[in-house]
Formats: C-alpha cells, structure tokens, sequence
C-alpha cells in the first residue's frame, strides 16, 4: 500500500528537472529568448518588456514546467571574455540552446568557432543541442539553409547526438514553442546519459 501511495505521490508532485544552457555570442538574442519561453510556457507571466533587455553580464535564470518537466535555463553572456566561462556550467547542463545572429553576416564566423569550441568538450558528450538561427524577421538575414552551410563542417563535431537547427525570431517569439518542444523531447530520451534530477513541485 504503501509503495502504492509513494508511487502516486510522486506523479503528481513532482517534476524531473533538467538543466538548459542557452550559448551564443552577445547580441545573438539569447536574454530575449529566454523571456519569451518563459511568456509562451508560463501562464500568467509577465515579463521584462523585450525593447528594455540589455546584454547579459554574467548569467540570467528562468525555468518552465511542461507536464511532469521542469526546465531550468542558465543564460550566459556571450562575450568573447565571458565564453570562458561556458564550461564551468557544462558537466550540469542536460542541453545547450545555442543562438546565432543570422543578421550579423560579419560575426558569422566568429559564431561558428565559439559553437566548435563548445561541442568538442567532453563534458557536454551526447548532449543534445537546439540551433537557432534567429532574428530570421529581419531584412537581410541569413535564411538557415544559409546558416547550416556555415556550419556543415561541426557536423562530425557534433556525432551522433541530437541536434537540430531552427530558424527563430526571439523578438517576435516565432519557433520557440517548436524548439523547446523538440529539445524537452530529446532530453527526456537522453535521460539514461544524463539523469535528472527530481524535485517536489513547488
């Protein structure tokens, strides 16, 4: 009975948790993302107005339940100064959404090279990835076939593990629900390589 109870008791109040790094360099969008996940996930929030987020020094938080899931997501500043300290965050990250400013033609390259440096660490092995192409509303960007040519050569970088590429506009929220939905997916199947951890509902 008591085993019976336990089980039930467990469904219903608590959530795995799951621990999300969202990477990219400054100005890719990433703070902007992050509030608009919370927006489209989170019932009766009310955000930051996104005209008012400035580049992120150090790191913003934010989480989102969906089901019996809890996302814990840990927004890093992406300046060429802060990348180094990505790793430190690396061996308790489940998934890493990485963001791409695909307006930024000139820094194009320089997002690549940061997105390699991050997928060769072993602490991040079979972890899956989100790749967004985003600010996709602008004129002029980079459409993602444009984007995924830039990045063909990290495929082997990358193995097996899951990894997708989407194009985004955090401004606007278009592809979030559609990202976040698929990396939950991924997590949770990867969940034998990176168990989660489990809290009660609060």
């Amino acid at each position: 009975m008591y085993t019976l109870l336990s089980g039930l008791w467990k469904y219903m109040f608590q959530k795995d948790e799951y621990n999300v790094s969202i990477l990219g360099l400054d100005n890719a969008g990433k703070s902007t993302y992050l509030e608009q996940t919370k927006t489209k996930f989170t019932k009766n929030y009310k955000g930051l107005s996104l005209s008012k987020i400035t580049t992120t020094v150090g790191l913003n938080i934010g989480k989102i339940d969906i089901g019996h899931v809890r996302l814990n997501f840990w927004d890093l500043g992406g300046q060429e100064e802060l990348q180094s300290l990505w790793d430190k965050y690396y061996a308790e990250s489940h998934a890493v959404i990485y963001i791409i400013d695909s307006s930024d033609l000139e820094r194009i390259d320089e997002s690549k090279e940061a997105f390699d440096k991050m997928v060769i660490n072993d602490a991040l092995k079979e972890v899956p990835i989100l790749v967004l192409a985003n600010k996709q509303d602008l004129e002029g960007c980079m459409r993602v076939i444009e984007v995924k040519k830039v990045f063909n050569t990290s495929a082997p970088l990358i193995g097996h593990r899951d990894c997708k590429m989407l194009g985004t506009s955090a401004l606007k929220g278009d592809g979030v629900h559609e990202g976040i939905e698929w990396l939950t997916d991924c997590i949770k199947r990867n969940s034998m390589n990176r168990p989660p951890l489990q809290r009660d509902i609060t």
